[in-house]
Order: structure tokens, then C-alpha cells, then sequence
């Protein structure tokens, strides 16, 4: 989203105009829907004035773009001044403007940090010339058209108020500045000479046009980066507030091992502000340099995702000695860790151990083992009534155990599509704060009311099918029947007006819901997702949330029976039934909070209540952007649909010409897909793809992609492969791709499985009936890849699906 976009011509005409701040204040309002600060409004005028001079300065064509307020995709960041145009050999270049009105700053001893005054006091900031260049990172990172295009980027930073050289360019932050200079006020020769050193030539090619319409790479998941976080890989810029608190952690970490001193630090942020990238951030970098570091959190579903991400490539011993639970500490000798980094701090709860009878308090035990405890919380996402981590409790141990204590505050929004416009509506909507109004404008995010759950589920099964990163979720308001008792017909969640069943997730995977492929079929809850992120999440309100005459109700009567979280609620109700109300109500709207912001990019919800239903539907219309009429073209669609199959060898062919099995064979889709029915019975909705003039065509062909190294003698983990359906008796010794309803294949998804297939028959003792034990064999380098074993007993429903013919 760009507020202002013109050539350079233009652009100077309104400044001379004295038009310039109105017209981007007209399109902020119109985009946004909402004004902002009277400051905010002075700065464009000033900024825009320099600016100006700059680029008649530096004499650049006339028909050179100039784009204000750039918002970067994902996030909540904007970039403030672009210039785009071509250099002397012709190539895209886009010169990025970090504007500041900064009149004195300070330096610091952190890197990338400085000191200036902003608001209502001094604080600590990141440096311009980092900010610049961590903007232009992230936007080629989110941005695909910048890398296809091999559009260029030239960040920079012009503090046109500041005067001294002592501090911007001192030689501490030469690291940032050589990546993107620094210009301040008596620079504009300087600066102008840096544009005009790039730009050459006009924006004949709409550089900003498109890098706007680029498309968006999907942001990075924490879990699917962990193995190369801690394998010394910088997967994630710290951006802005982040690198603030990144850096005073460390520098404070130094501090109390060089003085033996003890510390606190809280770090308060809001869903999506990148507290747990941090965490992971700062548990690499302080293990690097030597000290003993552990990441800690009370839910087990974290620590267990990791735990699965990193089995194969670190030892159990290390994990362990790394990743701990909050109540690991109840004995441990004072001081004996240099840092405990706490996660979900929120979710600490006083007692540790199973029955919550060992040691005195988690946040006490935890300051006493560490010199340094930073405690990242959201108190908002306190979700049970054992929740006892909150600011007032981590200071008063603190206080008592004679420690020093830090507060920061995270705002950087990358969640929710950056959308702090969402969070603020979510809490809105939920009545937990009286915060939103009209003026805040609409929020853009991916939001929608169904009128069904299968609607819901439906919608959510789509999005999984891209990168299995949606799932749906609930109030725990029903039961857990299945937990003692499985069977194929009985179900946990039944909303029988709408002849809807469906299974908690917990029986089969537990914390490694959210990763295993088929659990899209089940519905998950916040002691499963909580502290974990996903693309799209669909949400199912119970009845423990009613609106009635517009007042949204909470009911902790109908939480479900095997609900802990509300373990504690009737006894107090009992003894202080007014304030045993109040913390159930604020617990119950906290959970849902937490459940409506778990996605990155949309979240979906479905309430059993119909007045409530009605009710968000209502009030999301009224506050949620318009969506955009898709004006595509046939191409564009073609490319979104290659978009679903990464590496894929030859071209999609469109709709009108697929000539089947004649020029053109489909791609099965296995994921979602439960049955080999599912995935064979109708090509009308497969897309196809053309093959090499080499290979013939057959109506028994299809093509499937083949992830995970299980076969990587044969086959590379995602490479595109052809089969051919065959009987079982042609398939004896060759790869298959087969199902079975008992088995599980965690890399290509559920049950199905590509492996070297092999069949005995033989005949029982008694010679009355033969016997047929079925082995599905992986042929890899990899270690920590099983046989599938199938026995005669469970052979009738095992089925080959089609024999391995070429890898392309």
C-alpha cells in the first residue's frame, strides 16, 4: 500500500503548491479510513520541503517515481520516502528515505541503538541508518517482484534537523552506516549526490507499480526456522523496538556476568510483536557467546514443536538442556543459569509438577536461578485461573528478592497481516477494551462470519491445502469423551443443529497438532495452539460467549467438564462470588482474543449462537476494509495456481487447453486427502501439466511431488515425479505411491507414502490359507527412516495408487 505515488515533476509541483501534507492526509483517510496526529501531519510538511530541495538538487529527470508512506507487506512498518528509476546501465533502482526529525541524539553502548528525545521524554531507539537498511531487507525479503525483477535498493537516512556528526557517524556504528548512510542537515549536497549517483534515467517501467503488485512471499514461521536459527543462521532482522530490546538484553546479560549482579527485565507485547523470535534470537546469540542460556515456557505445545523440528540434528541432551519447562526450578541452587529467557510469561503458574504441589512460586524460583530473567508477557493472554504472570507479581518478587527491574514495550506488528487496526478491533469486539472507535479506521485483514461450521471447516481446509498452516480451533466447550474412549462414531463436538461432528485434536498428536498434516480434520484448543503461529486459523465461539442486545456475555457454566482452566472458579465463587465472575469473564475473552489473533494472515469464525454470530458479522462489515474487486487476468491466475507447486518442472496448462491424457496428465494433490477416492475420482478439479516430448501419454499417468528424504537414493526431498497406476501383482521390487489407513507418513502428509513396496505370500502352517505380509521400505542416506510393516490381518485396505516411473 503506497499513500502517495507521482513523478518527481509532480510531486514538486505540489510542494510548491503547499498541497503536498493535505494530499497524502486525503489518501491516508481514504485508504486507512482513519486521520492521524497533528504531528504526524507537521512532519510531512517540513520532511516534504527538504525533500523537495534535495531532488531539484540533484537534478534528476523529471518522470523519476517518488512514493510516500510505503506500508511493507505483513507488517505494521512504513517506509517513508522511495525514488525509483534506472541507473546508467538501464537497471530498476529504488532508493529508500528514512526520514528524521531529530535534533540531538545520543550514543549508546548497545549496537544499533541511540538516544533522542520522541514524544514526551528520551528513549532509546535503533539507529536511522539501521532502520533504513533493515526496511529494505524486509521488503525484498516479503517481496518476490524485487528479487525476479532484480530491482536494486539503496537505503539511507536524512535527519535534515540534526547537525552533529559526533554521534550518527560515529566509527561504533559503522556496521549500519556503511549499509545505508546516514545524511543530516548540512548534507544535502551530499544526499542529492547520492541519488543522482544511482538515477540516471526516469521511472519509464513503473518500478513502484511493480513492487506494489508484487507478489508476497509467505512470512517466516519461528518453528520451520529453528534448525537453522540455532545452527548460527540469522533467519529474522530485528527490527525497530525489537533490536532495542534484543540489544539491551545482551548488554545487560554482560553486565550481570561481569558483576555478579542479578537483573529482571519485562518485555510487554501484544500478539504477532515478535516476542518469541526474540526469545529464540537472544537464546542463540547468548549460548554463542558462552553462557548458559535457556528458553523456558509453561505450555508444553512450544517446547514439543521444537522438539520435533530439531530431532535428527541435535542430540536430546542438547534440546533439553536448552528448552525447559517454567516449573524445572523448584531446587535449583541460586544463580547456577546466566539467563532465563521466559516465554508466555503470562502462563506462569504459582505451584510446579503434575499435582501443582512442588516448589513455592514459578516467578520466584526463576529470578532466584538466573542472574538475568527476562520475562516476555502479554497479560491479555492469560487464559486460566492459575495464570498468576503479570507485571505486579514478577516486580513483587523482584522487590522482595532485592532485584533490579526493567520494563520494555514491543509494538512492532507482524501478525494479523501488521494490522495494529485488527488487534485494536479484536479487543473492541470482545469488549475487553472501550478503545476502538471510528476514527481508528478499518482494519485490513483477512476476516469473515460464517453461517455454518462446515462453512468454517470448508474454508480452512482450502487454505491448508498451500503450506499446511491452518487449522481450526474452539472454546473448549465440549468434552473430551475420546480421551478414554476411541471409536470411529463417537465424537467430542457436536453442534446438532447443524448435524456437525468433530474430534479434539489431543488424543492422537497432543502438542504436535499443529504441524501433523491430517489434524486438519480435528479441531485444536488454547492449550494447543497458544504461543504458536499459523497462516489462517478458523475459530469455532461457544457457548461460553453469547451476545445479547449488543453486550457480549460470558457463561463459565458451559466450559466443558475436563476444562482445567477454570479449575479454581467455583470455590471462590462460593467465597468471593463478585471477583471469582470478574476473573472468569476476563479469562474467557482472553482466550478467545488468543484464538482470533493465532493468524498471520486471516482468521475465520463461526459462533453457535446465532446472536452472535450476528453480532460479529455485523461489526466486522462495519469496521473491516473493503476487499479489493480481483481484476487479474487469466495469466496472473495461471501464475498464482504455479504459485501452489514450488520447483514445479513444466508449465500449467489452462483450463480451455487441457486435452486429458492427450497433451496433458493431472497433479494429485495428497494433502487433506484421506481416501485414494478423494484424489482419483475427480481430475475435473485438478490442474494439469504438460510432460517432456519423451514420454508418451496414458490415461493411467498423474504426477505428485515427493517431499522428504526417505527415497533420496532415487528421489530428491521435492522433486516432481511421475507415476503410473498399477496393479499390486506388476509393482513387486519398484517405489510405489501407497495408502493405508493405519499408517502415517510425516513428510508427504497422512496416509499416504512413496516407498520400495514388496509382498510375501505364503501359506499357514496348516496349508489352509496363504498369508500376505506387505513391506513398504525406504531406500534414503537419512537416518530415522522405518520400515512400514503390514500384516495379513490389516492388508484389505492397503492400496497402490500407481508405480514410480521418472523424477524430473
Amino acid at each position: 500500500m503506497i499513500v502517495y505515488k507521482a513523478t518527481k515533476k509532480e510531486f514538486t509541483q505540489d510542494v510548491f503548491a503547499n498541497s503536498i501534507a493535505d494530499k497524502i492526509l486525503s489518501v491516508y483517510q481514504k485508504m486507512l479510513g482513519r486521520t492521524t496526529s497533528s504531528s504526524e501531519i507537521s512532519s510531512w510538511k517540513n520532511s516534504m520541503q527538504y525533500m523537495n530541495n534535495i531532488l531539484l538538487l540533484s537534478k534528476i529527470p523529471d518522470n523519476t517515481g517518488v512514493s510516500i508512506e510505503y506500508k511493507i507487506p505483513q507488517s505494521s512498518k512504513r517506509i517513508d520516502f522511495i525514488v525509483t528509476g534506472k541507473d546508467e546501465q538501464k537497471d530498476d533502482i529504488a532508493i529508500i528515505v528514512e526520514l528524521k526529525q531529530w535534533s540531538n541524539v545520543k550514543k549508546t553502548q548497545k549496537d544499533a541503538v541511540v538516544r533522542t528525545y520522541i514524544g514526551s521524554g528520551e528513549r532509546e531507539i535503533e539507529h536511522p541508518s539501521y532502520q533504513a537498511w533493515t526496511y529494505a531487507a524486509l521488503l525484498e525479503d516479503f517481496n518476490e517482484a524485487i528479487r525476479k525483477d532484480s530491482i536494486q535498493l539503496k537505503p539511507c537516512a536524512y535527519l535534515h534537523n540534526c547537525e552533529s556528526y559526533d554521534v550518527i557517524n560515529h566509527s561504533f556504528y559503522h556496521q549500519h552506516t556503511s549499509k545505508a548512510p546516514s545524511f543530516l542537515k548540512r548534507d544535502s549536497a551530499r544526499l542529492s549526490d547520492f541519488i543522482r549517483n544511482f538515477i540516471k534515467y526516469g521511472d519509464s517501467d513503473k518500478i513502484m507499480y511493480r513492487i506494489e503488485n508484487g507478489k508476497i512471499k509467505p512470512s517466516k514461521n519461528l518453528a520451520d526456522k529453528l534448525e537453522s536459527l540455532l545452527s548460527g543462521n540469522p533467519e529474522f532482522l530485528m527490527i525497530d523496538d525489537q533490536k532495542v530490546v534484543y540489544e539491551t538484553v545482551l548488554y545487560t546479560a554482560n553486565q550481570c556476568t561481569a558483576k555478579n549482579e542479578k537483573h529482571v527485565i519485562i518485555v510487554d507485547g501484544g500478539p504477532g510483536t515478535g516476542k518469541s523470535v526474540i526469545a529464540i534470537n537472544l537464546l542463540v546469540e547468548l549460548t554463542r557467546r558462552r553462557l548458559v542460556a535457556q528458553y523456558v515456557t509453561k505450555n508444553a505445545a512450544p517446547r514439543t514443536v521444537y522438539e520435533s523440528k530439531l530431532t535428527g540434528t541435535f542430540t536430546r541432551t542438547h534440546i533439553g538442556n536448552l528448552f525447559k519447562s517454567s516449573g524445572d526450578y523448584t531446587s535449583c541452587e541460586e544463580n547456577v543459569c546466566d539467563v532465563l529467557i521466559v516465554d508466555e510469561a503470562h502462563r506462569l503458574n504459582e505451584k510446579s509438577g503434575f499435582y501443582q504441589n512442588l516448589g513455592e512460586n514459578q516467578i520466584k524460583e526463576i529470578i532466584q536461578t538466573a542472574k538475568l530473567s527476562i520475562f516476555f508477557i502479554d497479560e491479555k493472554q492469560q487464559v486460566t485461573y492459575k495464570d498468576i504472570g503479570d507485571k505486579i507479581e514478577i516486580c513483587s518478587w523482584a522487590e522482595e528478592l532485592n532485584v533490579e527491574v526493567q520494563e520494555m514495550k514491543l509494538s512492532s506488528q507482524f501478525r494479523c497481516n501488521g494490522s495494529d487496526i485488527y488487534l485494536s478491533w479484536i479487543d473492541y469486539a470482545l469488549q475487553i477494551e472501550e478503545t476502538f472507535t471510528e476514527d481508528l479506521g478499518r482494519f485490513n485483514y483477512e476476516f469473515q462470519v460464517l453461517d455454518s461450521p462446515h462453512d468454517l471447516k470448508d474454508i480452512i481446509y482450502r487454505k491448508n491445502k498451500y503450506n499446511n498452516k491452518a487449522r481450526l480451533v474452539a472454546g473448549y466447550c465440549w468434552n473430551w469423551i475420546t480421551k478414554k474412549k476411541s471409536a470411529p462414531d463417537l465424537y467430542d463436538i457436536e453442534i446438532k443443529e447443524h448435524n456437525f461432528e468433530a474430534k479434539w485434536n489431543l488424543a492422537n498428536d497432543g502438542n504436535l497438532w499443529i504441524l501433523k498434516p491430517e489434524s486438519v480434520s480435528e479441531i485444536g484448543c488454547i492449550h494447543t495452539c497458544q504461543g504458536l503461529e499459523l497462516d489462517y486459523i478458523g475459530v469455532i465461539i461457544g457457548p461460553d460467549l453469547i451476545c445479547r442486545d449488543g453486550r457480549l456475555l460470558t457463561v463459565p457454566e458451559k466450559r466443558a467438564r475436563t476444562d482445567a482452566s477454570l479449575n479454581g472458579y467455583k470455590k471462590q465463587l462460593k467465597t468471593n462470588p463478585d471477583s471469582a465472575r470478574q476473573k472468569a469473564d476476563r479469562l474467557i475473552r482472553n482466550t478467545y482474543r488468543t484464538l482470533m489473533t493465532r493468524g498471520q494472515k486471516g482468521c475465520y469464525i463461526f459462533c453457535t449462537d446465532a446472536e452472535t454470530n450476528e453480532y460479529f458479522k455485523n461489526l466486522s462489515q462495519k469496521f473491516q476494509a473493503p476487499i479489493e474487486e480481483d481484476t487479474t487476468n487469466t495469466e496472473d491466475i495461471k501464475i498464482r495456481r504455479e504459485d501452489k507447486y514450488p520447483g514445479l518442472p513444466f508449465p500449467l496448462l489452462d483450463r480451455n487447453e487441457v486435452k486429458p491424457f492427450i497433451n496433458a496428465v493431472p497433479i494429485y494433490d495428497l494433502q487433506n486427502n484421506t481416501e485414494p477416492s478423494a484424489i482419483e475420482k475427480d481430475t475435473e478439479k485438478c490442474d494439469w501439466i504438460s510432460l517432456p516430448a519423451y514420454l508418451n501419454y496414458s490415461p493411467n499417468l498423474f504426477v505428485i511431488q515427493v517431499i522428504g528424504n526417505s527415497m533420496n537414493k532415487r528421489i530428491t526431498n521435492g522433486a516432481w515425479c511421475l507415476f503410473e497406476k498399477s496393479s499390486e501383482d506388476e509393482c513387486q521390487g519398484q517405489i510405489v505411491l501407497a495408502y493405508h489407513p493405519e499408517i502415517y507418513d510425516e513428510d508427504l502428509g497422512g496416509k499416504f507414502t512413496v516407498k520400495k513396496f514388496s509382498c510375501e505370500k505364503l501359506l499357514l502352517g496348516d496349508n489352509s490359507r496363504e498369508y500376505r505380509k506387505i513391506v513398504l521400505e525406504p531406500d534414503t542416506t537419512s537416518p530415522g527412516y522405518e520400515k512400514f510393516i503390514i500384516s495379513d490381518n490389516e492388508s484389505d485396505e492397503f492400496k497402490i495408487i500407481g508405480k514410480f516411473i521418472v523424477a524430473f
